[in-house]
């Protein structure tokens, strides 16, 4: 599935620290997905741990519902790998939930995930199969020719068609989509790209500083579906306040106005 990692026949020792894959799931009150999540994730975990040593990572962020609890409950004792939940203790954003993920991953690649489903667990492997030798970063396109969006809010797709456009022309790349959170990343990416956005940016921040320091990304066509239960926890303001603010920090260091910070 992925060229550089081991075959099966050469799995680390489950004991062992580092592992071939770490799947990070961000979650906020997402109790109502728990079933969903139990149901729909699991069957291709089992699948993945047939050829690779991995471990499955969740980050509460302040959850007031019970997530931490019914995640222990529902899938702890149920995932055929390590699953383990890191909580915060109060709601910090989606960007402070993959800087503590990513500290708590073990994983030589990391995929990141909604825990919602709007991208589909079962396409997991599909991502993974376009990470090759040569490429550092997988993202999740549904705004590639062909892929798609299926009955996604009106008001989303405008917010993240339009400021992918942007990054597009501001980063001169070939890809469509910057704001997925669906990913996968090599370890090395992760440990020399900081990024400092704590809300809904810090996806695209990592994205567009992959590209600005010359890592070779890659898209996966990939169908974005409608949230079927809960509510989104975007705050449509506040973010639409941090993409004009990154996209004009990007534009100064175009520019050579200004270094990337």
């Amino acid at each position: 599935m992925f060229e550089t990692m081991p075959s099966c026949a050469l799995h680390p020792d489950a004991s062992s620290k580092q592992v071939d894959l770490s799947i990070v799931v961000p979650c906020y009150n997402e109790v109502d997905n728990i079933p969903a999540l139990e149901r729909e994730m699991l069957p291709v975990v089992a699948e993945l741990a047939g050829c690779h040593s991995l471990e499955l990572i969740f980050v509460d962020d302040g959850s007031s519902d019970g997530t931490s609890m019914a995640i222990r409950t529902s899938l702890g004792d149920r995932a055929p790998v390590s699953c383990r939940v890191e909580q915060h203790p109060t709601n910090r954003g989606l960007g402070a939930a993959l800087r503590t993920g990513f500290g708590a991953a073990g994983g030589k690649v990391i995929v990141t995930t909604d825990s919602d489903g709007t991208y589909r667990f079962s396409e997991i492997p599909r991502l993974l199969s376009h990470l090759k030798p040569d490429v550092d970063l997988v993202t999740a396109s549904p705004y590639h020719p062909a892929a798609g969006v299926d009955n996604v809010p009106a008001y989303r797709l405008l917010l993240s068609r339009s400021s992918s456009l942007i990054y597009r022309l501001l980063v001169s790349s070939g890809v469509h989509t910057y704001t997925s959170l669906f990913r996968a990343y090599r370890r090395h990416v992760i440990e020399t790209i900081p990024f400092a956005s704590d809300g809904f940016l810090a996806g695209t921040e990592i994205l567009v500083k992959a590209l600005l320091m010359g890592y070779r990304v890659v898209e996966c066509p990939i169908v974005l579906h409608a949230r079927e239960r809960g509510t989104s926890k975007a705050k449509l303001a506040r973010t639409v306040m941090a993409h004009l603010e990154f996209q004009g920090r990007v534009l100064r260091h175009r520019l050579r106005i200004a270094p990337m910070l």
